[in-house]
């Protein structure tokens, strides 16, 4: 197999550059508070960097926040130099977004590197540009020769574990960053609103974690307020933005971006709270998340609102973006014997089915922000994800991946596989009829990592009911082990362009690979 090598291309090494320098997380103080001040001097500034999201072959999305009102302007070309440049005029940023913008970009080359930089105008005299921020990514390729490779993990800010300058912060972006990948899948859990960062805690050993610290992020996120300023906590992490500048993003989102363990129309019961309709909290949060991350879906691109999405890369990758948290129905022991409602929600349930049916690319990628097979508690008789621990036929919100399972054996949709993080280590399940309770399905594979900066916890018993079996697994052996004390995780899917071939790789920061396995393409199970 021909793999490209995994340290970053001459392109793309040159565009880190100049312009795309920024402070480290504790130079930039003054980009901690809630909001711009409107009396600042000088021109407008864009100190939380740049990011590209839902990249395409032919269009993508840029986004930018601003200190200040002012217009978002971007510029792509085929070179740093920026010659024979192509200008695009973007929104005008202000408190209605919290001074953030997405400008899509639209007609873009096939496979090409994409270097772009992003100008704030002031509205009242647009001559007025603060200093240019700039970026780079690759649209998905027309043929498939030059193969694909992308990184996937979740779980940010977790537990109050936070941006510890005593290590240098979130280090694993700049691991992740020097792999060069074509884009990186985030799988939820990007941040912890729930979560409040405390400015130190100490440690089994006696030894002293430090955190950096914002007024929004000292609480639970209630407000619109503190749930932006829990999305642009992890933006004062000198690794993730100048990550953010060379990779492109798919994201999706899970149940710590508003509260653990949600679910539609929960009320809760937790004194830290003192808006207890889960509902309300929702909203607040999808607002903000799409205000700080490029989603093509999300308003204003879509106003549908949907996270579940498909994001075709070339005739190698499909990704198919599943939302498992605002469909769901009420956690439960989740024993029904008929439950249409399950994990996914109907429509959702029906749009997988059509579009892994239409889809001709040699791998279908579901990004699930839960796993299948692992039993995920929500308290102490009821359940979070799909499994129960109850090993016989399928109940509950088994049912519904039951349906998709045999809609994929039964239509022979070929080169599907699972990637999935959430429980807080890394593994490897191979799912088999010929173990399993319920036999109509072909075999398939999930692969689990993470988390990027958050507490690790022991791994989670299996379900029976699609025959898994673990063929790896690295977890700590407590819960709730701090990044000093146990390895983050992420994942590398690398898919070879002249045999299709495809191979993951889990990994631990530090640069060591845990597992790896491969697997050939045109299977309707592997």
């Amino acid at each position: 197999m021909s793999h490209r090598q995994p340290s970053p291309s001459p392109r793309r090494r040159s565009v880190l550059r100049g312009s795309l320098a920024v402070p480290a997380a504790l130079a930039v103080p003054a980009l901690a508070g809630a909001a711009p001040a409107f009396a600042l001097s000088g021109r407008p500034k864009a100190g939380w960097g740049v990011q590209a999201g839902d990249v395409t072959a032919h269009a993508g999305l840029v986004w930018v926040r601003s200190d200040r009102p002012a217009r978002m302007v971007v510029e792509t070309s085929a070179t740093e130099s920026f010659r024979d440049a192509r200008r695009w005029r973007g929104p005008l940023l202000g408190p209605d977004t919290d001074f953030t913008g997405t400008t899509r970009l639209r007609g873009l080359p096939a496979g090409e590197q994409i270097h772009y930089r992003v100008l704030l105008q002031d509205p009242d005299d647009p001559r007025r540009t603060g200093e240019p921020v700039t970026g780079t990514f690759r649209t998905s390729p027309k043929g498939r020769k030059e193969g694909v490779r992308f990184l996937w993990s979740g779980d940010i800010a977790g537990q109050g574990w936070g941006i510890n300058p005593d290590r240098g912060g979130y280090r694993v972006f700049e691991e992740m960053r020097r792999r060069d990948p074509d884009f990186f899948l985030c799988s939820g859990d990007t941040i912890y609103a729930d979560g409040p960062i405390q400015p130190s805690v100490t440690l089994p050993d006696g030894s002293v974690w430090r955190n950096v610290t914002t007024e929004e992020k000292s609480k639970v996120a209630e407000s619109l307020t503190e749930f932006r300023g829990a999305f642009r906590y992890n933006l004062l992490d000198e690794n993730l933005r100048r990550f953010n500048a060379q990779v492109p993003s798919i994201v999706q989102w899970d149940d710590h971006e508003v509260r653990n363990n949600w679910y539609p129309g929960q009320i809760l019961d937790d004194a830290r709270y003192t808006e207890k309709d889960v509902n309300v909290l929702a909203r607040r949060s999808v607002r903000a998340f799409s205000e700080y991350f490029p989603v093509s879906t999300l308003p204003p691109g879509d106003e549908d609102g949907r996270m579940y999405r498909v994001l075709r890369h070339g005739p190698l990758l499909d990704v198919f973006v599943l939302d498992m948290r605002s469909y769901r129905n009420a956690n439960s022991p989740n024993r029904q014997s008929d439950d249409t409602t399950g994990i996914l929600g109907a429509r959702q349930l029906t749009w997988l089915k059509r579009e892994l049916s239409r889809s001709r690319a040699v791998w279908k990628v579901i990004a699930s922000d839960m796993p299948l097979g692992l039993v995920v508690p929500d308290g102490r008789t009821n359940f979070e994800a799909v499994a129960q621990g109850d090993p016989g036929a399928p109940l509950g919100r088994e049912l519904q991946i039951a349906e998709l399972l045999r809609h994929i054996k039964h239509r022979k949709i070929t080169g599907t596989l699972w990637l999935t993080a959430d429980v807080h280590y890394t593994s490897a399940q191979h799912y088999d009829p010929s173990r399993a309770a319920f036999q109509d399905f072909a075999p398939f594979w999930e692969f689990v990592s993470g988390p990027l900066a958050a507490g690790g916890f022991p791994a989670t018993k299996l379900d029976g009911t699609f025959g898994p079996e673990q063929k790896f697994v690295k977890a700590p052996s407590r819960a709730n082990t701090s990044p000093a004390e146990t390895p983050q995780y992420f994942g590398e899917v690398d898919i070879d362009g002249d045999s299709g071939e495809l191979t993951v790789r889990l990994r631990q920061e530090g640069g060591g690979v845990l597992f790896t396995q491969a697997l050939r393409p045109g299977r309707v199970g592997q």
